[in-house]
């Protein structure tokens, strides 16, 4: 069976940027299995696989050892593989997910994801994690993820992790945040146990991020960037239950696969 495959750089400017993520449509659903298997020979964060429905479209995202629950990037490349690949005319596409309803809308250049508020809660710091990182947080809360706050983008900027350590902590991954030098705040994100010792940039985090830095900055909108080595931008909003993450996109791969 030979199945068409796109490689997308997600919040990217330009090739080599942002975060690849793989996109796989789908006529029918593969056995999970066969998916996962996919996932880890792409050997990237993520590999989205969507297929048509009455109302839009249903997606599913594997990392190389696992599915996720929801996935930002692999998201916005999944919308910008429908709307500058295969056709699609309508400004904006509808997902249904393991999240629910996943909303993407073009404007211009410009992809905004609409996904549900996941404002963290303050918890206690696991030891894991200050030991992972090599240095205390001065603000630790959580929901899918741990988030450590820090003061300055160049505390986040240097931390060396230790991914065995962080491993060990009990939920998806970690973020790291502090406010931003050019942009309202700056992070990065570790999920060692996913198979992803560091993603590029991770759109879901900003369901947490957003809300976070929203309220400590008191203003609606920002600007933000993940400073991973290969660094992406983003622009971020509060509405009510929902969180708008826009970027833009870029293609690197077209292609088919045999399995």
């Amino acid at each position: 069976m030979k199945l068409p495959i796109y490689q997308i750089d997600a919040f990217a400017e330009k090739t080599f940027e942002g975060n690849p993520a793989a996109v796989v449509p789908l006529e029918d659903w593969l056995p999970d299995e066969v998916m996962q298997s996919i996932a880890e020979e792409n050997n990237l964060a993520e590999t989205a696989f969507f297929v048509s429905t009455d109302s839009g479209f249903y997606i599913r995202w594997f990392t190389p050892k696992d599915e996720v629950k929801l996935c930002g990037h692999a998201t916005l490349a999944s919308a910008y593989v429908l709307f500058n690949c295969l056709g699609y005319k309508a400004p904006s596409v509808s997902f249904d997910s393991l999240s629910g309803e996943l909303t993407v809308t073009r404007e211009g250049e410009y992809l905004t994801l609409d996904f549900p508020n996941q404002m963290p809660a303050p918890c206690e710091v696991p030891q894991a994690l200050v030991e992972g990182l090599g240095i205390e947080p001065k603000a630790c809360l959580a929901n899918e993820d741990y988030m450590a706050v820090f003061s300055s983008e160049e505390e986040v900027a240097v931390i060396q992790p230790d991914y065995r350590l962080l491993e060990q902590l009990d939920r998806r991954g970690l973020i790291v945040t502090a406010p931003g030098n050019q942009s309202d705040f700056v992070a990065r994100f570790f999920a060692p146990k996913l198979g992803v010792p560091e993603d590029p940039v991770t759109g879901s985090a900003y369901t947490h991020l957003t809300p976070y830095w929203a309220e400590e900055l008191g203003k609606d909108k920002l600007s933000a960037i993940q400073i991973s080595p290969r660094t992406g931008k983003l622009q971020c909003e509060v509405k009510g239950d929902r969180v708008l993450i826009s970027g833009t996109a870029v293609k690197y791969l077209e292609g088919c696969i045999s399995v």
